[in-house]
């Protein structure tokens, strides 16, 4: 047996065995649970080109186109609520600047290259620009909303003559779960309400078990996954900074605020977000589907983690709890939710930051709590140039929920939607983003629509 800080690590036919000093069974990481943590991190971390809902809807188009087996002359889209809010405003990247589900779709059919999934539009030319105008010109392309009882769900059918081919993707950006063409079903899997089918089941997820992971990790394990957030997520967030994006928010920070490393945190995440919110063609890791909350949850870890010249080691350590966390709190929320994602991903920010400054599993999860407190009243309303302001000001939360914290400062079971417990309250807030804001998700889109 070898002793390893406060653990005593032991060598098993499973990965490892933790155990804390003093007698308390922890957790065991036996090689199942081990290997789902990192399988769930590969699955999530995952390269997205532009916002991640109407680059779901190009790359269910470039497949129908890829059935259909040539240039449609007629499309008909089919989408969720959610999917209308978090396509109308945004734009598409490498289109010239065009907006909307028919921008979209005219993309992933005219430029998608669909065996890229999220980054089906990723390599676009000139001419193929010019073509997609010239598609939104000459073709038909109705859009209808539809209510099949899940939140995501795009169904996108093309038409040449008399030939048709449909393809549906359901809960989650890239599940095919139809592919038709001329009433020969090609591909079906069973939609079953909001589950996830195909991934790793997130219910295993808790954040004491977070927490550990993060600490016994094999850095090798999840370096890969890492390095490409890292890199990805931070080069966006510099060119947001560099260029002239949305609201630019982040330069509003720091010209406002200065640069300490508080400000340069949420600046630096809300600069990512305005760039690809607003036509930038970087990619980006997205987290729970979304690039928003892929850089929320990392480029203010990353801005701590260099601040405070941490060993790279703890820095993939933090990444990896916070990655955890913010993957955790969705689990209970959904893909899409009139709650703001943001809210989630600043949280989980928090959690990195508390950990880089020395915090333990009662700073980090007293961190989440406080954070969740103070900004679950965010909403959603789609896709666009505002969503930056509400990053910068959900990592302003998980900062000041950490900074509480060690002054002896929480919010308690009682107050508000904070209950006894970590666990407790992640649930709350999954009630309420998941069931408890249906109706308000159902406003803000008849608001959208309607204006």
């Amino acid at each position: 047996m070898i002793q390893a800080s406060k653990y005593f690590l032991t060598l098993t036919s499973c990965k490892y065995e933790w155990y804390w000093l003093g007698g308390e069974l922890q957790m065991k990481s036996h090689e199942e649970n081990y290997q789902k943590y990192v399988k769930i991190l590969e699955e999530e971390l995952v390269p997205a080109m532009g916002c991640t809902e109407p680059i779901a809807l190009a790359y269910a188009a470039a497949k129908a186109r890829e059935v259909l087996g040539c240039m449609p002359d007629r499309v008909y889209v089919e989408a969720s609520g959610s999917i209308i809010k978090n396509v109308k405003s945004v734009i598409v990247p490498n289109t010239d600047f065009l907006k909307g589900i028919p921008a979209a779709a005219a993309a992933g059919i005219v430029a998608g290259k669909a065996e890229k999934e999220l980054e089906v539009i990723a390599e676009v030319s000139e001419d193929e620009i010019h073509r997609m105008r010239e598609f939104l010109e000459h073709t038909e392309i109705a859009v209808e909303h539809i209510d099949n009882g899940i939140t995501f769900d795009i169904i996108i059918t093309v038409y040449r003559g008399e030939d048709y081919a449909k393809v549906r993707i359901a809960n989650y950006h890239t599940n095919i779960v139809l592919a038709e063409k001329n009433g020969e079903i090609l591909h079906e899997t069973l939609v079953q309400g909001e589950s996830e089918e195909g991934l790793t089941d997130r219910s295993i997820l808790n954040m004491k078990d977070i927490w550990e992971f993060s600490q016994i990790v094999d850095v090798a394990d999840v370096k890969e996954v890492l390095d490409r957030q890292i890199a990805y997520n931070t080069a966006i967030s510099e060119e947001g900074l560099k260029g002239n994006y949305g609201a630019n928010i982040g330069s509003v920070l720091l010209d406002t605020y200065g640069e300490d490393v508080r400000t340069r945190a949420k600046a630096k995440a809300a600069a990512g977000s305005d760039a690809r919110m607003n036509g930038c063609e970087l990619p980006v890791i997205i987290n729970s589907g979304s690039g928003n909350q892929g850089i929320t949850c990392s480029v203010p870890v990353l801005e701590y983690a260099k601040e405070y010249q941490v060993p790279e080691e703890k820095m993939y350590r933090a990444l990896a709890l916070s990655n955890l966390v913010a993957i955790h709190q969705k689990t209970g929320i959904g893909r899409l939710s009139a709650y703001c994602g943001a809210v989630s991903a600043g949280a989980a920010a928090g959690a990195g930051i508390a950990y880089l400054c020395g915090g333990g599993y009662e700073e980090i999860i007293h961190t989440v709590v406080n954070a969740l407190a103070i900004v679950s009243g965010i909403v959603c309303d789609g896709a666009k140039a505002s969503c930056a302001a509400k990053i910068a000001s959900s990592v302003d939360a998980g900062i000041l929920g950490y900074n509480m914290y060690i002054r002896g400062q929480e919010f308690r079971g009682g107050d508000g939607i904070v209950t006894r417990g970590v666990e407790a309250t992640i649930r709350n807030v999954g009630r309420l983003g998941k069931e408890g804001m249906k109706e308000t998700n159902e406003e803000i889109i008849k608001i959208m629509i309607d204006g």
